[in-house]
């Protein structure tokens, strides 16, 4: 049996569905946190969200716990944002495997592409804030628990999909060149 283009589109949909369900989660759990932290000051809360145990940092100024946490919330938000972009255009069908090159799909490479800058941007950030943290002595968990690790493979990642989205941009002109001659 041969495996066609359209069951593998079907096999990204089902993924895509369920990476957005999980980061999706993932930012819920950190605004739910986030508030129940600030509103209910649990004495026996040791954990905030995924094992990130930002205790002493709460402990040590409400304040920079808003900012840690208002930064994981929009790195987790914006992962959500591009996942929901890959469903939108995967469920609509606007991959057209016989003329690939649509506005839609440059226009979708564009956007992933900004997002994957802003994930990037605000991981660093997030990170650097962090060793700051830690700098004046507070217990900070791993960029990994806070889930904003690798700002330089989201760096790395914009600037892939900055260089594809032109070269779409490029197929479209190309397409619709040919589209006028014929």
């Amino acid at each position: 049996m041969e495996i066609s283009s359209k069951h593998i589109m079907k096999v990204l949909l089902v993924l895509s569905w369920i990476i957005f369900i999980g980061v999706c989660v993932d930012a819920g759990g950190f605004i739910f946190n986030t508030i129940f932290m600030l509103t209910q000051n649990p004495f026996g809360e040791t954990y905030f969200w995924n094992g990130a145990k930002l205790t002493s940092l709460y402990d040590f100024d409400k304040g920079y716990f808003m900012v840690i946490a208002c930064l994981m919330i929009i790195v987790a938000v914006m992962k959500s944002l591009m996942f929901y972009w890959i469903v939108k255009i995967l469920h609509e069908q606007k991959l057209n495997m016989e003329q690939p090159f649509n506005k839609d799909v440059g226009d979708f490479i564009f956007k992933l592409s900004f997002a994957a800058l802003a994930i990037g941007i605000f991981s660093s950030w997030t990170a650097n804030y962090s060793i700051w943290l830690v700098a004046k002595g507070v217990t900070m968990p791993t960029l990994e628990q806070m889930n904003v690790g690798g700002a330089d493979v989201w760096f790395f990642m914009t600037v892939i999909l900055f260089v594809i989205g032109h070269i779409f941009k490029r197929g479209i002109e190309i397409q619709s060149e040919n589209e006028l001659t014929v």
